[in-house]
């Protein structure tokens, strides 16, 4: 007997290795993606504006970062004794206008030289909904927890999501013609929204998506499915019952993995793996003969791996 439904990921024909270069863009979730890349040694740089939910906020930043638009004072926003930028993640936010705009434009030029040297560029969609500044007419990538009553909350149409995707692989490629585009669905349910418009807007999303799959090389990766279809039970969620916890977290990387990674890093992720572990190891006696030999031959395996793959860096561990 079969209890639940699984989905089947086929290999993917652009595959990801460890002389890719990745950029993740996004909600919450590609900052899942970005962890695992992370952990995994492979070339990666996630949301140069902290995390962003809906298309419009995605192609402001992807199109400031691609024509380097610093910002200046005059583009901030002082709340509350924070200076902060409305198409920015609040973690830019500071009581010096100064050192807000030093972390925005430092990210807009990392940004800028990650999107024209990246082979893959994975973009997660949380929601079709968004907030419009009234003093300005400006949609928001992030209102700041500054009162609702300042903006307008309105749905995006199927049109103008699908132009704003066009627009963002318009814009990459206008400094990087060889890039793929891999396309997910956030598995995170925007509940605040309500039920039915949460359904609605994540509709919008997939089918603007799927729209856009005739577009060359441009893949989608069936995130919101395997979290809603196959992993379709509360104990795969956080105790808030929005958020996907570890555990499914893991087995949508494990299937992202199996799809887009290439079997030969999937060999050297174990190996990062097994180092990763061991540099985290906390030993009982830090000063016992032991864990003395535990460190020579922990140096050892990072050498030697280093040897093979020059560009994978790891922070030893001290004798």
């Amino acid at each position: 007997m079969k209890f639940r439904t699984e989905i089947k990921c086929r290999p993917a024909s652009q595959q990801i290795d460890h002389k890719s270069k990745v950029v993740l863009l996004g909600s919450c979730f590609s900052e899942h993606m970005e962890s695992k890349f992370d952990h995994f040694k492979f070339d990666s740089f996630s949301n140069p504006y902290g995390i962003l939910f809906h298309p419009l906020a995605i192609k402001k930043a992807v199109q400031d970062c691609i024509a380097e638009n610093y910002y200046a004072q005059d583009s901030l926003l002082k709340h509350n004794d924070s200076w902060l930028s409305l198409n920015h993640h609040s973690k830019f936010n500071h009581s010096s206008p100064e050192k807000t705009l030093i972390a925005i434009n430092q990210q807009i030029e990392e940004a800028h030289t990650a999107l024209k040297k990246a082979s893959h560029v994975i973009i997660t969609l949380g929601t079709a909904w968004v907030y419009t500044y009234n003093e300005n007419g400006q949609t928001v990538g992030n209102c700041h927890k500054i009162s609702q009553k300042k903006f307008t909350k309105s749905l995006l149409t199927s049109e103008e999501i699908l132009a704003s995707l066009k627009g963002i692989i318009k814009d990459v490629r206008s400094v990087n013609k060889d890039v793929n585009f891999i396309f997910t669905l956030s598995p995170v349910r925007h509940l605040k929204d309500g039920f039915i418009e949460n359904s609605l807007s994540k509709a919008l999303l997939l089918a603007a998506i799927h729209a856009l799959q005739r577009e060359p090389s441009v893949f989608y990766f069936p995130a919101y499915e395997i979290m809603m279809d196959d992993l379709r039970d509360y104990r795969f969620y956080n105790s808030d019952m929005i958020h996907p916890n570890e555990t499914a977290v893991d087995y949508i990387w494990d299937l992202f993995g199996n799809s887009w990674i290439s079997e030969s890093s999937r060999k050297l992720m174990a190996e990062i793996d097994e180092i990763q572990r061991s540099l985290a190891h906390r030993p009982f006696d830090s000063a016992s003969e032991g864990h003395k030999k535990f460190l020579i031959t922990l140096e050892e395996k990072i050498d030697q791996l280093h040897l093979r793959h020059p560009q994978i860096k790891f922070h030893k561990k001290r004798k």
